[in-house]
């Protein structure tokens, strides 16, 4: 039976989440996932045929001009923001498709199984794990595993929203992240590649090459395949900015789609809106309204 509750604003199921995605694929269609930052964000993705709609925290700083790397850092409670944003602006807006709510899954102050507990009852239809200690290398993340701030919070997030039926789209950097996530449950990871370039605010030269990307793609989704054939496979970041880019994984690895946050909100807003202002400057302007301006 359908859920009753699914419509404007209402969670689906777990399976319904993966349902709909598989019917996407059999279509022969890509699954396109959209980050939105607000509420007119997620309006106009929707309208424009995305599969899923994820709410992070970086999207409160994307759309206000800033990095989205802002979402790392200690600017403010991560986990607030997403459900913040969700509450009050995505998903009353939202008419059709499922919304996922970006967990910060390393939050010490956080008992998990509660939080997640809440993202449902909000109705979320999912999880995704961001901020996320996947795309933290280094020393610094070093740091971050031997002081209980580990990425393996991130596996455990995931564990407790299957326990939960809550759908996970998940990111990972690594095929050990790939294989720890499928282990963990999740129903699609995300190849994450690096921060997306371009744009007024996108890296510039801390980036792979779509070689790279597609060589890394790859080996994330053998190394989840180790564990599970199910999965969902996607792609995020770095060189992959446009739906040309997204294409050209699509065609070199087992992706099946791709995720797009920068690349979709941010880079839309900047052209469009830097198009159209120019065009209104264009606009005519009679010489006789011009006259009691002019010096005498």
């Amino acid at each position: 039976m359908p859920n009753p509750w699914t419509g404007k604003g209402n969670p689906y199921t777990r399976k319904e989440v993966v349902e709909r995605l598989r019917a996407t694929l059999k279509k022969g269609e890509p699954i396109i996932a959209a980050g939105a930052g607000t509420g007119i964000s997620a309006k106009f993705i929707e309208r424009g045929g995305a599969d899923l709609i994820i709410i992070y925290n970086s999207g409160r700083f994307r759309m206000a001009g800033h990095g989205s790397t802002a979402g790392l850092m200690a600017y403010g409670d991560a986990n607030a923001v997403a459900m913040e944003i969700g509450e009050y602006e995505v998903l009353p807006i939202v008419e059709e498709i499922p919304v996922i709510c970006g967990v910060h899954a390393t939050d010490p102050r956080r008992r998990m199984w509660h939080w997640l507990l809440q993202v449902k009852d909000m109705g979320f239809s999912g999880v995704n794990n961001f901020p996320t200690h996947t795309i933290v290398d280094g020393h610094f993340r070093q740091v971050l595993e031997e002081t209980g701030m580990s990425v393996k919070k991130e596996f455990e997030m995931v564990a407790i929203a299957r326990k939960m039926d809550l759908f996970s789209i998940v990111y990972v950097a690594t095929p050990e992240e790939a294989q720890a996530m499928a282990e963990a449950g999740a129903d699609a990871i995300i190849a994450h590649v690096g921060t997306t370039i371009g744009g007024s605010i996108g890296v510039q030269g801390a980036v792979c090459t779509m070689d790279d990307a597609v060589t890394r793609t790859q080996s994330i989704i053998d190394g989840a395949r180790k564990v599970r054939k199910d999965i969902i496979f996607l792609s995020h970041g770095g060189p992959i900015c446009s739906p040309e880019d997204a294409a050209y994984i699509n065609e070199h690895t087992d992706c099946v789609g791709f995720v797009g946050a920068s690349s979709l909100e941010r880079l839309g807003v900047e052209k469009s809106l830097t198009d159209l202002t120019k065009k209104f400057k264009t606009i005519p302007v009679r010489k006789e309204s011009l006259k009691p301006f002019k010096k005498k």
